[in-house]
């Protein structure tokens, strides 16, 4: 029985690791979504979930990291590899804007590819502030934590150097990719060459401070316990107390997604399973009380998933991402056009609302 955290839940009181540990091990997941929903009504009193039109560009899939999870990279020198030109970001850029429309800021890029020895933050400079020079309705949601980390270090510069280089040159936000699982335990097993737990927290601390806001992830289903992802939703949590205690940056939004095992070198792991991603979106919303919003992952989960998600803690759609190279690499991927997310939205009961990615409202 969970009836003494559903009491603290719709008293509006802040759950413990021991409550959050009861609702991962709790066998009812929709008493789950009944809570977490719950909380989502409380923050988004109107029947809307809203979307963004964006696009994932993939720049470069050379990265020296191998990470066992990931199935893009190539390492440096690989046939394989690549690096997009400018005139291929611009060609895809083009696309997003003629989708999108032409709105300032309306239109989103997600930029994130391997750690490339051969990029240093002069290659970001020149490219961010020309694509910010050359289409005023996007907006730049940009770069791994693990990729500042290491734009730093070959650049010999400290991260908020960096970061306000970065953000000089154009950078707006900055998105959770990399977090994985935010335990060093299962870090050392899945990435071990990645940025530790406190460096990924002090990015997005770092970047907070300087006045810029960010998304907080979560990959799970790989070798994780319940225990770890707990863990790691206490510790955005704290992150987040943090930052609303300053007036600066803080964490937009929080997306939890499952791993995709095929063609890793964690093939063998088995994948989680859609009642899995339901309990730990409804756990996470239930625990991350000083989050507003919680993002769907169709595209690892599919349309089905996602609209169901909806009535599990989930306020928002995601973007619409227009291709999608990592996590696709993997085996699994859905990408979808305004339509679709449209009408998913509307026959899981709500109204859609296209958003930017400060989660305004775009006409």
């Amino acid at each position: 029985m969970i009836t003494d955290i559903a009491e603290k839940v719709y008293a509006g009181e802040r759950l413990t690791y021991e409550d959050g540990l009861r609702l991962f091990h709790h066998h009812n997941v929709t008493e789950l979504g009944l809570l977490a929903d719950s909380v989502r009504w409380t923050k988004h009193p109107e029947p809307v979930v809203t979307y963004n039109v964006g696009r994932n560009i993939n720049y470069t899939n050379v990265c020296w990291v191998r990470c066992t999870f990931c199935a893009f990279y190539r390492p440096p020198g690989h046939a394989e590899g690549y690096t997009l030109s400018d005139e291929e970001i611009f060609r895809k850029i083009d696309d997003l804007v003629t989708a999108g429309g032409a709105e300032p800021e309306s239109c989103e890029i997600l930029m994130q590819g391997g750690l490339n020895p051969k990029l240093r933050i002069e290659y970001y400079e020149r490219l961010f502030s020309t694509v910010k020079a050359r289409y005023p309705a996007v907006y730049i949601h940009s770069l791994s934590v693990a990729e500042i980390v290491y734009i730093a270090h070959i650049s010999r510069l400290s991260v908020e150097e960096t970061l306000v280089r970065l953000r000089n040159a154009g950078l707006s936000s900055l998105p959770g990719a990399g977090a994985e699982i935010l335990d060093d335990e299962v870090r050392r097993v899945i990435a071990y060459r990645k940025e530790t737990t406190d460096e990924w927290l002090d990015v997005h601390r770092t970047a907070h401070c300087i006045g810029m806001k960010s998304t907080a992830t979560m990959m799970f289903g790989s070798v994780e316990t319940v225990e770890h992802r707990l863990r790691h939703l206490l510790r955005v949590r704290d992150v987040q107390d943090d930052a609303r205690a300053r007036d600066g940056g803080y964490f937009t939004a929080f997306i939890a997604w499952s791993f995709q095992p095929e063609g890793t070198e964690l093939e063998g792991t088995r994948k989680a399973t859609g009642y899995d991603y339901l309990r730990t979106v409804a756990v996470a919303r239930l625990m991350l009380d000083n989050i507003e919003n919680i993002q769907a992952s169709y595209v690892t989960q599919g349309p089905k998933i996602a609209q169901i998600a909806l009535r599990y803690g989930i306020n928002d759609f995601g973007s619409t991402m227009m291709e999608e190279n990592v996590i696709s690499a993997g085996g699994t991927s859905f990408v979808m056009p305004v339509q679709e997310i449209e009408r998913l939205i509307r026959d899981a009961g709500f109204e859609p609302r296209r958003r930017n990615t400060r989660y305004e409202a775009v006409k």
